[in-house]
């Protein structure tokens, strides 16, 4: 059951009713939950290459924390609070074209 659990909360099985899920586990599960994969998922990069730049050069924060580290594994709970940093010029050009920047934001 705990180990279940732990898969659960990686996202690496998609229920946790069985334990026949485990056997089927394979390292692409893990790949699939790695951050660039996330971005690519969530639309917020067109591909993995740009996904890996984008974290690379600090564009992208798991709630409160900017990460580097392609490698970042991310569990289900915490796949919701994936986001740009507030001072990143790619969230900029976002709010531009989606025609959300605040004027608090022109000034600063």
């Amino acid at each position: 059951a705990a180990l279940l659990e732990k898969l659960y909360g990686l996202g690496l099985v998609s229920c946790r009713r069985s334990l026949a899920a485990c056997e089927s586990l394979s390292a692409a599960a893990f790949c699939r939950r790695r951050l660039p994969c996330l971005l690519v998922k969530l639309r917020m990069a067109q591909n993995l290459r740009h996904a890996v730049t984008f974290v690379e050069q600090g564009h992208v924060r798991v709630g409160p924390e900017v990460v580097t580290d392609p490698a970042l594994l991310v569990p289900r709970a915490v796949e919701d609070f994936i986001t740009w940093v507030d001072g990143s010029r790619l969230r900029q050009k976002v709010l531009d074209y989606n025609q959300e920047r605040d004027d608090f934001d022109l000034a600063a």
